[in-house]
């Protein structure tokens, strides 16, 4: 009985440190999501505001013409 009991209490233990070391792990995970998100939306931003300058320079250049 007292073996069953040592033993139980191993698994327990290692059960208790398994959910530390995951709880710990899953809060960084959470941090490391929210700085990659926020980093997307800054490059997103970026992005955004390139393309609006690139069309802005297509649009100032002058049009072709074909001559005959």
């Amino acid at each position: 009985m007292d073996l069953e009991l040592a033993g139980l209490e191993e698994k327990l233990a290692a059960l208790l440190a398994d959910y530390h070391r995951l709880r710990a792990e899953s809060e960084s995970l959470r941090r490391e999501l929210a700085w990659t998100q926020e980093r997307n939306a800054v490059l997103t931003s970026r992005v955004v505001a390139a393309t609006a300058r690139v069309d802005a320079l297509l649009e100032a250049l002058p049009q072709e013409t074909s001559e005959p």
